[in-house]
C-alpha cells in the first residue's frame, strides 16, 4: 500500500505573545484539521481512524492534547489519538507514524469504507507555563527558583546542558560559517518569505483565525504569518550574540518563538483514487538518524541520505529541500555537507523568517515542500528537519498534483 497526502491545512504563525496567544495549541490544532477537512471535496470525506499530532510543550494543556484537537475539530469519539513529542521533529515523525500505519495496513477490517490518518502538529509557545520545582517539596528558607518551560523542555540540551543556541555556535565553528554567513542566509530568508506572501502563495494553505473582540470592536481574523513583515533587516548586523560571549548565533539569525499549527490527511493510494480524491503527493520514503546530542544540527545530513536511498534516488534526483531553519547555520551546514544547490533549498523561506513553533514545524515543512514542488512544476522534494538530542527526521515527496 502507498500513503498519499490528500489534503494539508495550517493556521498562520504568530509571533510571540501575539494575535494567536488566546489559543492554547489544541485549539490551534482544532482549527488546522478543520481546515484540512475543509480542503476535501463536498461527500469525499473518509473516515478518520487515527491521529498523530505532535507537541513539546504539553505543560498546562490539560491531559492527552491531540485528543482535545480532535474532539475539537469534531472528529468522533471513535478516533484513535496519539500525541507525539520527538522535538523539533515531532510534525514530521506524525506523518512518518501515520504513512507507516497505512503501509502496513493496520486498520484493515471487514468493512469497505475507505480510512485516512491524521497528521500534524501544534504548538503555543505563547501559553507555555513557568514551572516551581521546589513548590510540592517546600521551600524551607530562601529564594524560589522559577523555570521557564519554553526553554527547559524545548530549548535546552540537557546532556551537555547548554542552551541548543550553544550547539549552534559549535556547529557555526566546525563547518566555518561566520557571523556574516548566518546574517545573509537570514536575510535572503525574510525576502524570500515576504516575497511568497506578496504573491499569496501561503493563501490557500492557511486557515483564518478569529480574534477576540476589543473594547467591544470586531477585530479582523488573522490570516497571515506574523514575523516575516516584523523585522527590521537594517538592524540585523547589529544584534549582539545571544548564546556565546563573541558568537555569531543572534535573536536574528536563528528561529523564533512562535505559535501556530499544521494537518494533513493521507490515505492509501488506491482507496483515494477510488473515492474519487485526487492526491497532492506520494510519500515515497523516510528516514531518522541520530547522533551526539551536541550535533544535532547537522543530523539532517544523515537522515536526508538514507531517505533518499529508500526512496530509490540519489541526490541529483531530487528536485527542492526544505531544511528547518532552527538556526541560520543549521540551513547552511547542511546544505554545504550534502553539497546542495541553495537556489533550491527553503525557497519561499523557513523557520528563521516563518517562524518556529516547535511542534507544528515538522508537519509545515512537508506542506510547505508540496507548494514548492507545485509552483516550481517539480516532482520530487526532501524535507528534513533536526532535533534536540541529536535526531532529525527526513521525508521524500513526489508531487501527483
Amino acid at each position: 500500500m502507498s500513503a498519499v497526502i490528500v489534503s494539508y491545512a495550517r493556521t498562520p504563525i504568530g509571533k510571540f505573545r501575539g494575535a494567536l496567544s488566546h489559543l492554547t495549541a489544541p485549539q490551534l490544532g482544532a482549527s488546522a484539521i478543520k481546515g484540512a477537512l475543509a480542503r476535501l471535496p463536498d461527500g469525499h470525506a473518509p473516515k478518520i481512524a487515527e491521529a498523530y499530532l505532535g507537541n513539546v510543550l504539553s505543560a498546562g494543556i490539560g491531559q492527552a492534547p491531540c485528543r482535545q484537537a480532535v474532539l475539537g475539530a469534531g472528529l468522533p469519539e471513535a478516533t484513535i489519538c496519539n500525541t507525539v513529542n520527538k522535538v523539533c521533529a515531532s510534525g514530521t515523525k506524525s506523518v512518518m507514524l501515520a504513512a507507516q500505519a497505512i503501509e502496513c495496513n493496520a486498520h484493515r477490517s471487514s468493512q469497505e469504507a475507505p480510512i485516512a490518518m491524521l497528521a500534524g502538529g501544534m504548538e503555543s509557545m505563547s501559553n507555555t507555563p513557568h514551572y516551581l520545582p521546589t513548590s510540592r517539596s517546600g521551600v524551607a528558607l530562601g529564594h524560589a527558583k522559577l523555570i521557564d518551560g519554553i526553554i527547559h523542555d524545548g530549548l535546552w540540551d540537557p546532556y551537555d546542558d547548554v542552551h541548543m543556541g550553544s550547539c549552534a555556535e559549535k556547529c557555526a565553528t566546525e563547518y566555518a560559517i561566520s557571523r556574516e554567513d548566518q546574517d545573509r542566509y537570514a536575510v535572503e530568508s525574510y525576502k524570500r518569505a515576504r516575497e511568497a506572501m506578496e504573491l499569496g502563495i501561503f493563501d490557500d494553505e492557511i486557515v483564518p483565525i478569529k480574534v477576540p473582540k476589543k473594547r467591544g470592536k470586531e477585530m479582523p481574523d488573522v490570516t497571515t504569518d506574523e514575523e516575516p513583515g516584523a523585522a527590521n533587516l537594517d538592524r540585523l548586523p547589529t544584534l549582539r550574540a545571544a548564546f556565546e560571549k563573541d558568537g555569531t548565533v543572534t535573536a536574528g539569525n536563528a528561529s523564533s518563538i512562535n505559535d501556530g499549527a499544521a494537518a494533513l490527511l493521507l490515505m492509501d493510494e488506491g482507496q483515494a483514487v477510488g473515492m474519487g480524491l485526487t492526491p497532492l503527493a506520494r510519500i515515497r520514503s523516510y528516514a531518522d538518524a541520530e547522533g551526539p546530542p551536541v550535533q544535532f544540527t547537522t543530523a539532517p545530513s544523515n537522515a536526508v541520505p538514507i531517505a533518499v536511498e529508500r526512496a530509490g534516488m540519489t541526490l541529483q534526483d531530487v528536485d527542492y529541500h526544505e531544511i528547518n531553519e532552527a538556526f541560520s547555520v543549521v540551513a547552511l551546514a547542511n546544505s554545504m555537507i550534502l553539497n546542495l544547490d541553495m537556489a533550491k533549498v527553503n525557497i519561499f523561506g523557513g523557520a528563521v523568517s516563518l517562524g518556529h513553533p516547535i511542534g507544528m514545524s515538522g508537519a509545515r515543512i512537508i506542506g510547505s515542500l508540496y507548494q514548492v514542488l507545485k509552483r516550481s512544476d517539480a516532482t520530487v522534494g526532501c524535507a528534513s528537519i533536526c532535533n534536540g538530542g541529536g535526531g532529525a527526521s527526513a521525508i521524500v515527496l513526489e508531487r501527483l498534483n
